[in-house]
């Protein structure tokens, strides 16, 4: 058995959906455009370089979890699906994952990105295993706190969750003959070093250079 990992945000996506949720509610009224873009950009910017605070970006994007009931927001996440999400799913990504499903791999998605936005999304892909970033809840209610739960799914935090995932399966690295990371960014070469066989997947600059140095298959899943 192998075991088949895969970023989400500009890798299986064609786009980041973080940034399409930040968009959607911008659109809905629901946060202030000016505001909501401009520190959008900044912390991009900051994730492109490679210095992005985990624990002040998570402030910033599940603070608008807290201000709706959860029906309320289930029933957005559908629109947003629709409108921001299937139009950047490409017919490449979706044939990666069949391929590793086909194959008999286990499969899951490693996203720094939180559950609530991303579980709907796994799904879609009929990827059975999402380890993401997760927003506190109130047992009671289910509304979200505002701060995440346990360790975010960010660069070394996302070997941290693999290997307790897999622990809780009974399993291991030395279970697979073979396991794959696909990824985009340099913040993921943590995890991709882990792995047997790392995939660059329209890598930005700095994952680009580190893959051609080090021989890794580069490809792109864009239409």
């Amino acid at each position: 058995m192998n075991l088949a990992l895969f970023d989400l945000d500009n890798t299986l996506l064609s786009g980041d959906s973080d940034f399409e949720w930040a968009q959607f509610l911008i659109s809905k009224g629901v946060v202030d455009r000016e505001l909501q873009e401009a520190k959008n950009i900044r912390f991009y910017e900051q994730y492109k370089e490679g210095t992005l605070d985990i624990y002040e970006f998570l402030n910033f994007q599940l603070a608008p979890l807290t201000r709706h009931p959860r029906a309320e927001l289930d029933a957005w996440h559908q629109e947003y699906m629709e409108r921001h999400i299937l139009p950047i799913m490409s017919a490449e990504a979706r044939d990666v994952v069949k391929q590793h499903r086909e194959n008999g791999d286990l499969c899951a998605i490693v996203t720094a990105t939180n559950s609530f936005v991303t579980g709907p999304i796994a799904r879609a892909f009929d990827i059975p295993h999402l380890i993401a970033t997760i927003p506190a809840v109130d047992p009671q209610t289910g509304a979200f706190s505002g701060a995440p739960r346990g360790t975010p799914s960010f660069r070394e935090g996302k070997i941290e969750r693999v290997e307790a995932w897999l622990e809780s399966l009974g399993l291991c690295w030395a279970s697979f003959e073979d396991s794959f990371f696909y990824s985009d960014s340099h913040n993921d070469l943590p995890l991709m070093n882990k792995v047997k066989t790392p995939v660059a997947v329209d890598p930005d600059d700095k994952l680009r250079q580190h893959s051609e140095d080090a021989g890794w298959i580069t490809i792109s899943l864009r239409d």
